[in-house]
């Protein structure tokens, strides 16, 4: 049980009052367990229905919330699966404990920087770098959005992810690519992008994407998908179908793991065998 000091310093702590009135709705929901009418949670909440349905929009924009056919509100797709995760004992926070631990055991054999991106609407973004012990450090600043077309990361990613999604995203990078004076023409992107639907396959095909000098000359890269365990075991709630739908909604890669090093660390006419020991490190910590 907390002391009273904490419980103190925890009151004292100041918060933000709309968040707090936000998910005291979600609460409202939760608690319920059925759905429920705009009136009756303004009641719940002693608040007035506009002020009451102003904050389930927002929740229900982040997918923490929905709206029946019949006027009704309930619980969203992203409640569903946090509860899915934590009836498996698989939450978020465990991932990215065992990506970054699997990405220092990477580094330590290497001796390469390694880089772990989660895919966002945007595209993919760094969210964990580690440096080798090296005079010489070769890594991605933490929050940078990696091209879908020139780096090992992007494609790769761009590799898992449905083409109304991709596509759309890779036609825009060439276009920013392009010369302003002379925009990429329909023929030409039409073009561009049969080529890249046979790297797509080629990179599905193998397992894992590589690039050689394409962001810097002389570096090069290695990216293979984090593929988590699938979850078999029975519970009350459908586990493996909440999350298959829900990433087949979202995304069919949440995370990679991306080597850089140089063409001597990283020979590319060894690729096969490098991508091969990254797996396997990567395996034991159940992220690939």
């Amino acid at each position: 049980m907390p002391s009273d000091n904490a419980l103190t310093s925890n009151k004292n702590q100041s918060g933000v009052q709309s968040l707090e009135i936000g998910l005291s709705i979600l609460d409202v929901l939760i608690g319920h367990n059925e759905p429920m009418m705009l009136k009756d949670i303004a009641q719940a909440m002693q608040m007035h229905p506009a002020k009451s349905h102003r904050y389930l929009v927002s929740l229900i924009r982040k997918g923490y919330a929905s709206q029946l056919s019949d006027g009704r509100y309930s619980l969203g797709e992203r409640v569903k699966t946090l509860a899915a995760l934590g009836h498996t004992g698989l939450n978020q926070n465990n991932i990215l404990e065992r990506l970054t631990t699997a990405a220092n055991a990477i580094k330590d054999t290497l001796n390469c920087g390694v880089q772990i991106a989660k895919w966002f609407s945007e595209g993919p973004i760094i969210i964990q770098s580690v440096e080798p012990d090296s005079p010489i450090s070769i890594i991605t600043r933490i929050g940078s959005r990696m091209p879908l077309t020139t780096s090992a990361t992007g494609q790769l990613f761009a590799s898992y992810q449905p083409d109304a999604v991709i596509k759309p995203l890779v036609i825009a990078e060439w276009q920013s690519k392009s010369d302003s004076a002379k925009p990429l023409s329909s023929a030409e992107a039409s073009d561009k992008w049969q080529y890249f639907t046979q790297l797509q396959a080629d990179i599905r095909a193998q397992g894992y994407a590589t690039v050689t000098g394409d962001m810097l000359m002389g570096i090069n890269a290695i990216t293979i998908p984090v593929l988590l365990p699938k979850l078999t075991h029975a519970t009350e709630v459908d586990t493996d179908a909440l999350l298959k739908e829900t990433f087949a909604k979202e995304s069919l890669l949440e995370y990679a793991i991306t080597v850089i090093g140089t063409s001597e660390q990283l020979p590319m006419s060894k690729q096969h065998e490098v991508a091969d020991k990254i797996r396997a490190i990567a395996q034991r910590y159940q992220v690939a």
